[in-house]
């Protein structure tokens, strides 16, 4: 999605399902202001072509950001960013979250890592170790 300054990525290694990526990356285009109150969000079936996924992948989406009041749905008219802030204390997680992730992936990066090899480190984490 490249609508506004605002692209969508999906990364298949990141062991984040990809409804839950478009909800994040939506989620952050609202807070960065990248999208504001009012903007239209793609239609479903453009961004499934464009991400090359499933379009039930991005109705499941656009459907629990709905349920969160992010966006509105007009039948007809397409999907719609909501004027109802994001919950603060989900933004203070939210940026939590961006600023420990980078931190591991640029020690991990330092350390000469791949992102696949992260994931699969991540993945195959085990605190009793």
């Amino acid at each position: 999605m490249s609508d506004r300054g605002v692209e969508l990525r999906l990364d298949a290694a990141s062991g984040l399902p990809f409804y839950r990526q478009i909800i994040q990356q939506i989620e952050h285009a609202i807070l960065a202001r990248r999208l504001e109150p009012g903007d239209r969000l793609p239609t479903i079936r453009a961004l499934s072509v464009e991400l090359r996924i499933n379009p039930n992948t991005i109705q499941k989406a656009y459907a629990e950001l709905e349920l969160r009041g992010i966006v509105t749905t007009q039948v007809g008219s397409g999907t719609f960013v909501s004027d109802t802030p994001i919950d603060s204390a989900e933004e203070e997680l939210l940026a939590r979250i961006d600023e420990r992730v980078g931190r591991f992936v640029k020690d991990m990066e330092e350390l000469g890592i791949g992102r696949e090899r992260m994931a699969a480190l991540v993945l195959g984490f085990r605190e009793d170790r």
